[in-house]
């Protein structure tokens, strides 16, 4: 029998990881087409900037985040809003972190499109609503679920950024990830052998249907040309 407690941590990590996609797909996907296809001035150094979570120690970006969010934060001074050791911080650091995965797989899906079949439709008098509903989603719609798939699984395993933000409050800013560090602490290895193999399990499933998702996108490109 499961314990509670896990049960508990890990509804918890999925509301995040959830929210977040649902974020990331709604910032990410605009983004993305903007990067892939718009030149502006300080393009390049905007890519940096949102790619640098693949670098930069969780550590690091936690500690800026939580400066951000805290009570004594620019957030609240100007806002009157303290994310940090709350569901929103966890959630806004997860959005972060994992944007540089779903942004890559996004503009990749994007990337990947046929440029005349856009250009044709324009002159078509296609609007952008129309051009999005029936060409763009339609033809990009796998590659953007694989990266929603892969930030989500990225989310469940988050560590580092996770407990600068939130802490480790149980039932309420503890993750999984968390969790099973504060069994190994604990000395409980059994449990945390148990909880980790969940979490194996959950992971390999999400990479394996983004994955699969990617692999049926570019048959389908294939053979609509």
């Amino acid at each position: 029998m499961p314990d509670p407690a896990f049960l508990q941590t890990l509804n918890l990590t999925f509301w995040v990881a959830l929210a977040s996609t649902l974020l990331l797909l709604l910032l990410g996907v605009p983004l993305a087409w903007l990067l892939a296809f718009k030149a502006f001035p300080g393009k390049r150094v905007l890519e940096t900037l949102f790619l640098l979570p693949l670098v930069l120690p969780p550590t690091v970006l936690g500690f800026y985040l939580l400066l951000l969010l805290g009570p004594e934060g620019p957030l609240h001074r100007l806002l009157g809003l303290s994310w940090a050791f709350r569901f929103e911080g966890l959630v806004v650091s997860s959005v972060l972190f994992s944007l540089p995965f779903a942004l890559t797989a996004y503009r990749e899906a994007f990337l990947a499109l046929d440029r005349s079949l856009l250009d044709t439709a324009r002159t078509l008098g296609a609007g952008p609503f129309k051009l999005w509903g029936r060409l763009i989603l339609p033809l990009t719609w796998p590659g953007l679920l694989s990266g929603s798939l892969l930030a989500f699984a990225h989310t469940l395993g988050e560590f580092g950024v996770v407990l600068m933000v939130g802490g480790a409050i149980p039932g309420k800013t503890q993750m999984v990830s968390i969790y099973i560090y504060d069994l190994v602490q604990a000395l409980r290895f059994r449990e945390a052998a148990w909880a980790s193999g969940v979490l194996f399990l959950l992971s390999f499933l999400f990479l394996y249907l983004g994955r699969s998702l990617e692999e049926r996108g570019r048959r389908w490109r294939s053979a609509t040309r």
